[in-house]
């Protein structure tokens, strides 16, 4: 399993990022409030250290639909629901055959905002695997990498979701 990290295993590609997509996303996140003035006021924008619109952190431009993706999972027919050796199987190799998974939670860091014009495009690999002994035995911890680049190869945002089977 250790030769399987840094596969990647997807890439995904927005459309274009809009004012008016920055725009909307601050409204329903900020609602009832009012959203900062950087997401939706080009001239109160302007006044600060972005120097214009730039979207809230937690703006998804593949919120809507993407124009290109590619899947590099070679046995998608494969999985099973909730098969704790899906994330494996999906990449041709075998499992650990651990019977139990849970979410172990996610990490996120940022890097340049995004602004009007931008096309993010999303690569998601696969981390590093870790091992600790529990109440309930050895746990596996597996993690995947999903990281978001301008079109200036900007790291945008990089999370980092953890998988725990046991």
């Amino acid at each position: 399993m250790q030769a399987a990290v840094g596969t990647v295993t997807g890439r995904t590609t927005s459309y274009p990022i809009s004012e008016s997509d920055i725009r909307k996303w601050a409204l329903a996140v900020y609602w009832p409030g009012q959203p900062p003035a950087m997401f939706i006021d080009p001239a109160a924008a302007a006044k600060t250290v972005h120097g214009g619109i730039v979207a809230p952190e937690e703006f998804n431009p593949f919120a809507w639909i993407a124009p290109a993706h590619e899947a590099f999972i070679k046995n998608a027919g494969k999985l099973e629901n909730n098969n704790p050796d899906n994330p494996e199987i999906a990449l041709g190799m075998s499992g650990p055959g651990l019977k139990f998974q849970l979410n172990g939670g996610m990490s996120v860091e940022y890097g340049v905002r995004m602004r009007a014009g931008d096309v993010i495009t999303s690569e998601s690999s696969v981390g590093e695997y870790s091992e600790r002994e529990g109440r309930l035995g050895l746990m596996l911890f597996s993690r995947g990498i999903s990281t978001w680049t301008n079109q200036k190869g900007e790291m945008v945002k990089r999370t980092t979701g953890t998988l725990i089977r046991y």
